[in-house]
């Protein structure tokens, strides 16, 4: 996988999932957030679950068949329907407090902010 670990920093595929079908997704990093853009054409907004949960950013939902052609005695169907699931481990460098997201002409947008990196704390050792 590209975005694998030891190559991008931020956000990595969690994990291996069983869906109908995987929507296409881009992951960039800006100076003040991580950005994934996921095409989900046909998918309405409110059949789009965004979650998070134990640092692990899942996008799911399902997509319903448009119409299929009939022509000539059989059936074409090319556009996948059924349920997605995608899930993305978060650095921690995000806030997961300010997480938003936005579907745009079919395309969905969720927007993680960054944070400061918290440093190692020293703690003083006294004697007694």
């Amino acid at each position: 996988r590209l975005f694998g670990a030891g190559f991008f920093a931020g956000l990595r595929d969690a994990e291996n999932t069983v869906s109908d079908w995987l929507p296409s997704v881009d992951i960039q990093e800006e100076d003040q957030r991580y950005v994934v853009h996921a095409d989900l054409p046909g998918v309405p907004p409110e059949d789009i679950e965004v979650t998070l949960e134990d640092g692990v950013l899942t996008i799911q939902g399902t997509r319903t068949a448009q119409s299929d052609e009939e022509k000539k005695g059989y059936r074409q169907i090319e556009r996948v329907a059924g349920p997605f699931h995608r899930r993305f481990r978060l650095p921690d460098t995000a806030d997961a407090a300010a997480i938003s997201a936005v579907n745009r002409n079919g395309v969905l947008e969720v927007s993680i902010p960054k944070q400061e990196k918290l440093q190692p704390q020293r703690i003083e050792v006294k004697s007694s």
